[in-house]
């Protein structure tokens, strides 16, 4: 404990901070070091340091690591360290089989005759359950789904927490801000209260959002009993429940302290977490990242975090923000700034006058994007402007100024004042705001950036270009193709670039109320001035939390953006991971008759090729008015500067211009709508909970009562060998590649989230369970399963493998001819007890943080991959799973070797692995071609001797 401190090696440098407006605090003074080398050191790298100095222990966190630190200008890129964050954050997608590892892990401790109370996170986490939201009903449309069952008894489900059917539910009378025809039920969802904008009475909740989170609740109901038992069975957890918030904005609205306090001392709030979305807390000068679900885990046992010490850029902002630059504006225009410099693997400071123009809100948008450029943090160190963020949002006085007077004691705080005090940084790129101008990033790839004037244009040359990342190669007399059909009694036509998806959702943006609002205020003008979006396209509004529908509620938006369609569906991950509801048949008829490249828009950060839906090809990322725009305009395929929106019931066009709300119109509402008021009130129920939360039962035990007859959590077979001794690694001999893949081979591809396909091999899984497609979930749902998520991996219809030369989750079983899904042939290889490889190009692993996109391949039998490079966050992942990354030397790939992935491999593992060793593999036509064994330290090494984090924690705790 931290308490004797006078055997800590730096139990000099505690100080006391003393004030007549809070009792005194103890913290590690590190001005006190009088180090001329601190002053000089980034932001982000202090906060690393203070870390480093009060976690030492001369085992995980030694003194050189200290020094390392302070040594940082000379150290980069070369030292490796260790960092203890603050604490752990999981989403339940992640978070679900991390806890069933560590149930697992119990039983395996329990086998051994260990007391299973003894595997417990060490770290302070916090799970949210808020990525089960799938999209049944939209528009209050009954989009006919099965009356929920219960899996294990086969009846009928009640409604939860005695919520009425909603079939049953009737009108309790309408309101003016009501859609006109919407039948609203009389039951309140607790969290998200609605007022009339108009009589400022409190309003029925959508029924569209009731079914959805009714049905999100039955649907889950096994895994939530789970997380149930994980919050009474484990100690240092804290679950938050469903329909509450998305995780992203609870760490940014209840979980950030910027100031933390435990055992006896104040300290920096830090946090790794497993949400691809927890670099937005960087914004608030809390430094946080990106780690896999499988690094989490070591993590929450308290394994430090070990990094090799980061360039830091620093990012100088100047110039004056263009009035029609939403924050998503400057969010892309950096990201193409920071690609283009090549800051891959490091960290980002912004600093600059232009910083102070950005609210906390924009900040945290722009920190959101990070990964998106490879960097691992986007840090804005605390200014007077999070002050201010905090004193609008907080209610504990006290604490706001221990906060500042702690920053201020250990310089922490960022002034622009004085110059002098500016940091030494690895290099400067500097960007001028004035030059930003609104985009789309699309049609298949975030980084491909358009500016709204050349969409239309754009659009054409996709059309006309060969398939690739942009293009599509649509024959120029097949451009002009219109198919009509029909919807709700009514014809329409369908073209290329038509919009048949326009979702307005949780990531990225809704943590900023600026942009919501100009969503909000657009709909408005819009539909005063006459304007309509068509019936057939799937529009729907998932905001972050219950603060983003207040506000919109209570500024008098809601109503409009619900006229247009965009009517809250609930709270969580939908449209962004594949859950959104299925189009019209309809719509898919006419899109699959002319061989349609239909565009879905959205206002998120991830949008990769196949993952809204399996027949829109192109989807384009935007800000949520120019979703609201790009909805009313009906396609994508036009000039928004010149062209027309639509036209009003006098025959009159309307342009965007007409409509497109002004900066101060923005923050004259954003000013008096996001009060702390409003923060107190969500606080309050965010620890209130919900009723069907409080009401589920759970077991009480230590150990987790499997179910067998469970589709949803199985003990996973990672400890089923779990022996004392560690065991030298095994050459590869002989291996087949599994899959010869190409460049940016995703996590998506690997591992998906979404939808379970009828005829895929964990459908054949389930149907013998007895399931019914319709109750099949998605991938995301089952992660803990693994005989589910196991036949999953490679299960994507847009995986490209070279082996069959087409696209689909098939491969070729190389001894036998056979094609098979990829399941189906690891199962025989392994059957046959021959390892197997994967062969890939550049950037694999990129996209959204997936542990499975390694442990799935572990179980299925893969030993080594062998690419071009590798996402940093999937590296750590393999590495963590015992899968070795190797890495194609410099100038070589697999064309350039003439492998043809059909050959047998052995790659050759000495005795003693160090850190990026090279390693002779050698095929069975008599080729030899070195590889680099990406393991980047010590503990890399160790983690992969050990047959990965898990046993090696396991083995920590059986000495």
């Amino acid at each position: 404990s931290l308490l004797f401190c006078t055997e800590h090696p730096f139990g000099h440098l505690i100080d006391t901070l003393l004030s007549e407006q809070y009792e005194e605090r103890r913290y590690f003074n590190l001005q006190k070091l009088s180090d001329v080398r601190y002053e000089k050191l980034p932001f982000c790298m202090r906060v690393l340091l203070e870390s480093a100095i009060r976690k030492c222990d001369g085992f995980y966190i030694k003194t050189d690591d200290v020094s390392s630190i302070l040594d940082w200008q000379t150290q980069q890129n070369q030292a490796e360290v260790a960092f203890s964050p603050a604490r752990v954050l999981l989403q339940d997608f992640t978070g679900i089989p991390a806890m069933v590892d560590l149930a697992a892990m119990r039983d395996a401790l329990a086998k051994q005759g260990v007391d299973p109370n003894l595997v417990n996170p060490r770290c302070p986490t916090d799970l949210i359950v808020d990525h089960s939201l799938q999209i049944d009903y939209s528009k209050c449309a009954i989009q006919s789904p099965p009356t929920p069952t219960d899996e294990s008894h086969g009846a009928a489900v009640r409604s939860p927490a005695g919520r009425p059917s909603p079939r049953g539910s009737s009108s309790s009378g309408h309101c003016a801000g009501q859609r006109p025809g919407h039948q609203g039920g009389s039951v309140q969802i607790e969290n998200t209260p609605l007022l009339c904008p108009f009589h400022l009475q409190p309003v029925s909740e959508p029924e569209t959002m009731i079914r959805n989170q009714e049905m999100e609740l039955i649907r889950n109901k096994e895994r939530l009993q789970f997380f149930k038992w994980c919050s009474k069975a484990f100690k240092n957890i804290n679950v938050v429940p469903p329909d509450i918030n998305a995780v992203h904005q609870v760490n940014l609205e209840y979980l950030c302290q910027v100031v933390q306090e435990g055992e006896g001392f104040i300290y920096p709030d830090s946090v790794v977490g497993t949400d691809s979305h927890t670099t937005m807390i960087n914004g608030l000068g809390i430094l946080g990242w990106g780690v896999g679900g499988i690094e989490s885990e070591a993590v929450m046992l308290g394994q430090p975090v070990s990094l090799t010490l980061p360039q830091v850029v620093g990012c100088k902002l100047v110039g004056t923000i263009n009035p029609l630059a939403t924050s998503i504006d400057i969010v892309l225009g950096i990201t193409k700034h920071l690609r283009q410099a090549g800051i891959g693997g490091k960290f980002v400071e912004f600093f600059g006058p232009g910083v102070q123009q950005l609210s906390a809100p924009d900040r945290t948008t722009i920190a959101n994007m990070c990964p998106e450029y490879n960097a691992t943090v986007s840090f804005f160190p605390v200014d007077d402007v999070t002050l201010q963020h905090f004193k609008h949002t907080s209610t504990d006085h006290p604490k706001l100024v221990v906060l500042e007077d702690y920053l201020k004691a250990i310089k922490l705080f960022r002034s622009y004042s004085d110059q002098s005090d500016e940091p030494q940084y690895s290099e400067v790129i500097e960007m001028n705001l004035s030059s930003i101008v609104p985009h789309v990033s699309g049609p298949k790839r975030p980084q491909d950036r358009v500016a709204v004037t050349c969409m239309k244009e754009d659009f054409i040359n996709c059309l006309n270009e060969k398939v690739g990342f942009k293009g599509f190669h649509i024959s120029k007399e097949k451009q002009a193709t219109q198919v009509p059909f029909l919807h709700e009694g009514a014809e329409y036509n369908l073209g290329h670039g038509s919009v048949v998806i326009a979702a307005i959702i949780s990531c990225t943006n809704n943590c900023n109320p600026s942009v919501m609002l100009a969503a909000g205020l657009l709909a408005k003008k819009a539909v005063e001035a006459g304007l309509t979006v068509k019936p057939y396209i799937r529009t729907s509004l998932v905001p972050g939390s219950g603060t983003v529908t207040h506000y919109l509620n209570t500024s008098g938006v809601l109503p409009y953006l619900r006229k247009l369609g965009f009517e809250v569906v609930g709270y969580g991950c939908a449209t962004c991971v594949g859950n959104t509801a299925p189009l019209p048949e309809s719509v898919v008829d006419a899109i699959k008759q002319g061989d349609l490249v239909a565009c879905g828009v959205l206002s998120g950060n991830r949008h990769l090729e196949g993952r809204l839906c399996d027949c829109v090809r192109a989807n384009y990322l935007a800000s949520p008015p120019l979703v609201v725009a790009y909805a009313i305009a009906g396609t994508v395929s036009i000039n928004l500067e010149i062209e027309p929106l639509g036209v009003n019931s006098e025959g009159k066009d309307v342009y965007l211009r007409d409509i497109w709300p002004s900066k101060e119109e923005v923050n004259h509402t954003e000013e008096n709508i996001v009060i702390a008021s409003m923060f107190k009130e969500l606080r309050s129920r965010m620890e209130k909970g919900s009723t069907f939360w409080n009401r589920l039962e759970s077991a009480e035990s230590a150990l987790f009562p499997w179910d067998p007859k469970s589709t949803y959590i199985r003990c996973p077979s990672f400890f089923s060998k779990l022996s004392k001794e560690v065991c030298t690694p095994q050459s590869i001999e002989g291996a087949y590649p599994l899959l010869f893949l190409g460049d940016k081979v995703t996590t998506d591809h690997i591992s998906p989230a979404g939808s379970i396909a009828r005829v895929s091999a964990a459908a054949k899984y389930l149907q013998s369970k007895r399931l019914t497609p319709r109750e099949f979930n998605s991938y995301g749902a089952r992660r803990g399963n693994d005989a589910v998520m196991t036949r999953g991996t490679f299960a994507s219809i847009k995986l490209q493998n070279r082996l069959i030369g087409k696209t689909g989750p098939k491969t070729l079983h190389i001894p036998s001819g056979q094609t098979l899904d990829v399941f189906e042939a690891a199962e025989r290889y392994q059957r046959d007890g021959v390892p197997l490889i994967i062969l890939a190009g550049k950037e694999y692993g990129s996209g959204s943080s997936r542990d499975w996109a390694a442990k799935g391949p572990y179980l299925m039998g893969v030993r080594a991959v062998i690419a071009e490079s590798f996402e940093k966050i999937h590296r750590n992942h393999l590495v963590g799973m015992g899968i070795a990354p190797l890495q194609f030397l410099p100038g070589q790939n697999a064309d350039s070797l003439e492998l043809c992935g059909k050959e047998r491999f052995t790659i050759n593992l000495p005795q003693e692995l160090t850190p990026r060793q090279q390693l002779t593999v050698q095929t069975s036509t008599g080729k030899s071609f070195s590889v680099t064994a990406l393991f980047e330290n010590d503990m890399d090494v160790a983690f992969f001797r050990h047959g990965g984090i898990l046993k090696y924690v396991a083995r920590s705790l059986l000495l």
